[in-house]
């Protein structure tokens, strides 16, 4: 089951943890900061490692999803119903590729934190 609170809280923790570890270490920055947004997440939910993955992997949808809907939206703006349709497309591909990004990376983080919060 989602914990809708843990999972707003991954969000935002997975737009802001990449960013501060990338200026300590730009090779390593982005999955570290993925791990640790999902490990907060796994603590927050407490429910084992199934569920740390299972919520931290839906933190990361739904960064995809909303990047996705802004690009359908920015291209409607920008060049009207092609635009739109190039939007929609290019989104669906960026939310597959951060969808299996961000299971790899915050779902396993989730997993450990899910797994010593239980």
């Amino acid at each position: 089951m989602v914990k809708w609170s843990a999972v707003i809280v991954g969000f935002i923790l997975s737009l802001i943890f990449p960013y501060i570890i990338g200026a300590f270490t730009a090779e390593w920055g982005s999955f570290l900061g993925l791990f640790l947004a999902g490990f907060v997440v796994g603590l927050m939910v407490k429910g084992g490692a199934f569920n740390g993955f299972w919520n931290a992997s839906v933190a990361g949808a739904l960064g995809g999803l909303i990047t996705a809907i802004l690009i359908s939206i920015f291209g409607a703006v920008v060049a009207g119903l092609v635009g739109f349709a190039l939007g929609v497309l290019s989104g669906f591909i960026l939310f597959v590729v951060t969808l299996i990004q961000y299971m790899i990376s915050m779902g396993i983080g989730g997993a450990v934190g899910g797994l010593i919060a239980k």
